[in-house]
């Protein structure tokens, strides 16, 4: 690395250092290789498109850094000050649209199995392919060790007000944006002991986790590489109706669906005291303009449910939520360390279903 490029360097959050190891640990697997896509209809002022995203890109520490794990104690992810960024642009409107849709399906797949050289920023690839005189097809991909769900859709904002302004001829003043530096020094600066007794207090009494197959007595999961996708979409009444119950119940919507989940965890496990991991936001409440700040802030963490038939629901999902409240204080805290601190053997996981809820700001 050319050393008069780097305008900083520091560690990785908990997240991150867990995306890396499984980057390393199964690069063909591209689990970690996020990708965007979407049409784009209208007149594209191509030259201001660029010109956005350059800008984002500078404005941007994450999205100039790189990791480096060789040579140094612990990895580090390393800010450049710059970088090269171009679009990869190709004209597609002589194709037929089976043929375009073949070749995007295709390009996707490619990028997912190219992935990325985590060491060589920036660890993103744009790409315009025009299939219309006012259809542009975009794909965005990028490795997720930058950017969480949240990250994506400020990213999008950020991006399209700066096309609009550079389309325009207009002047724009954008507040400064936080670095990601400044979450990787607040966690450097939380009580390792009280997180180390919450989790122990919290996991006391672990012995295995809770397996999903119905009627399955051992907590092993099959090991395979086979994948099957169920889709359930709710109705827009059945949705108004959650989010009525959940306001009026003083719950939130992601209470509710937990404690679905606990449920179907205790009747296939038949135990009355479940473990699931569940992707927290990860955003501190304390840091100052946190919910701004671009970068991987999302964490998985175990979440403990004891299903009591003779409460009733809702006094139960209060009490659930009040569990989930008091965790919010250490839920910086990695899978590593909870094991560690709790004496939980390295060859047991501590749940085999993850449950995520997805709540953020679309662009």
């Amino acid at each position: 690395m050319n050393t008069e490029n780097i305008q900083d360097i520091y560690p990785l959050s908990p997240m991150q250092q867990g995306m890396l190891f499984h980057s390393l640990y199964s690069p063909e697997s591209g689990a970690y290789i996020e990708q965007t896509f979407a049409d784009l209809v209208g007149e594209l002022n191509v030259d201001a498109f660029e010109k956005a995203w350059q800008t984002v890109i500078e404005r941007n520490p994450i999205l100039r850094t790189a990791f480096v794990w060789e040579g140094v104690d612990e990895p580090v992810q390393v800010v450049f000050v710059q970088l090269d960024f171009t679009i990869l642009k190709e004209d597609w409107r002589q194709k037929a649209k089976n043929k375009q849709d073949k070749h995007l399906d295709d390009y996707l797949q490619k990028e997912r199995a190219r992935g990325f050289d985590l060491t060589a920023a920036p660890l993103m690839r744009i790409a315009l392919f025009q299939t219309a005189n006012d259809v542009f097809k975009l794909v965005w991909t990028h490795h997720h060790l930058l950017l969480d769900g949240w990250s994506n859709q400020l990213l999008l904002q950020e991006l399209f007000t700066l096309y609009n302004a550079f389309e325009n001829n207009e002047s724009l003043d954008l507040p400064e944006r936080p670095p990601f530096r400044l979450y990787i020094d607040w966690l450097q600066k939380q009580d390792a002991a009280k997180a180390e007794a919450f989790w122990c207090d919290e996991l006391a009494g672990f012995s295995a986790p809770t397996p999903l197959v119905p009627g399955k007595t051992t907590a092993a999961p099959e090991r395979t590489n086979r994948y099957d996708l169920k889709k359930k979409l709710l109705s827009a009444e059945e949705s108004k109706a959650l989010r009525e119950f959940s306001k009026n119940s003083g719950i939130t919507l992601n209470t509710l669906v937990q404690g679905a989940w606990s449920l179907l965890l205790s009747r296939y496990s038949r135990e009355d005291d479940v473990i699931f991991g569940a992707t927290v936001s990860g955003r501190p409440t304390d840091l100052p303009g946190v919910d701004v700040i671009l970068g991987l802030f999302i964490n998985t963490l175990p979440v403990r449910a004891y299903v009591d038939s003779h409460k009733k629901v809702l006094d139960w999902l209060k009490e659930l939520q009040a569990r989930q409240v008091g965790s919010r204080d250490f839920e910086y805290s990695s899978l590593v360390q909870i094991k560690s601190w709790c004496n939980i053997p390295g060859d047991v996981s501590l749940f085999n279903s993850i449950l995520v809820f997805e709540s953020f700001p679309m662009a």
